[in-house]
């Protein structure tokens, strides 16, 4: 026994199974329900319509004269979507046999139907499908009668034995859902496959996220070591030299203590000032003799920019 779902619920319910689906006209408040109970519900009942059409929306909504509309609540066509036609009682189920309809609140085995005294209306969910019945559903159809099928027994906690064809119910004469002309479908094969489906299909329950801890800072970079520019070559500090390295190194024997020798900035004359600073910068490096001789080769310049 279970209260029917509201339409956001069953909006819901299509959207967590991932089943294409459609609107159609006041679908939410379109019912029977001035004419008997809509609930509680038990199960979902199938149906084929009888007709290959390819648009039978407004027929399900509307119904004809001695059948009024809504006829079911799912309409499902060719391409495998589903068209909401109504929301609460709907004439789609009919009579029926009270020990079929015990079977599927019990979940048990459906009995031969022998007799119709119960009221399928209120009782069961509807879906037609958009096919004669004297050949098989597409495949599109079936795949999405499975998803539906496990969709609503999801929300109720149903298992596929909730789930009856029309012509296991009782009305006189119903073979829907068929398979050929006056075949109902195997419905033990049907429901084996909406077992299936529901397992496969049902989304696994949420666990909850372990608290995670706080990632540690991330440690400082240690800044980058100055790259020392390629030695030039002696050639550039020789006795009348003039140009941009002589300038390069003036400033980097002021940045290393050796300003004192510079009454002005180091300019790009090459002079006996520069020598001098250069030579006391090799001095402090332990170099004597001609590694001390005032001008800068590899080693003084590798050591004075590193």
């Amino acid at each position: 026994m279970a209260t029917p779902m509201t339409p956001a619920q069953v909006v819901a319910q299509l959207k967590k199974f991932g089943i294409p689906y459609a609107e159609y006209k006041d679908w939410k408040t379109h019912n029977r329900n001035h004419r008997g109970a809509w609930g509680p519900v038990h199960g979902l009942m199938v149906h084929h319509t009888g007709s290959d059409s390819k648009d039978q929306r407004e027929l399900l909504y509307k119904g004809t004269a001695n059948l009024p509309g809504p006829l079911c609540h799912f309409g499902l066509d060719q391409a495998g979507k589903i068209h909401l036609v109504g929301w609460g009682r709907a004439n789609h189920a009919g009579a029926g046999d009270d020990d079929v309809l015990d079977a599927v609140i019990a979940e048990k085995p459906i009995p031969n139907d022998n007799e119709s005294n119960t009221d399928g209306n209120s009782r069961f969910y509807g879906i037609e499908i958009w096919y004669s019945g004297s050949h098989p559903m597409t495949d599109a159809q079936y795949a999405t009668l499975r998803l539906l099928a496990a969709a609503i027994c999801d929300f109720h906690g149903w298992d596929e034995g909730s789930v009856i064809g029309h012509g296991e119910w009782g009305s006189p004469g119903k073979w829907d859902p068929g398979h050929k002309p006056g075949k109902m479908m195997d419905m033990d094969a049907v429901r084996s496959d909406i077992k299936a489906t529901l397992a496969e299909g049902k989304p696994a329950p949420s666990k909850p996220e372990k608290p995670s801890k706080p990632a540690p800072a991330p440690k400082p970079k240690p800044a980058p070591k100055p790259v020392a520019p390629a030695f030039p070559g002696r050639y550039y500090f020789r006795p009348g030299a003039k140009n941009q390295f002589v300038t390069t190194l003036g400033k980097q024997l002021v940045k290393k203590g050796y300003g004192k020798f510079y009454r002005v900035g180091p300019g790009p004359q090459w002079t006996a000032v520069d020598r001098a600073a250069v030579k006391a910068f090799q001095k402090a490096q332990g170099w004597t003799g001609s590694d001390a001789d005032g001008y800068p080769g590899p080693q003084t310049w590798k050591r004075l920019f590193s």
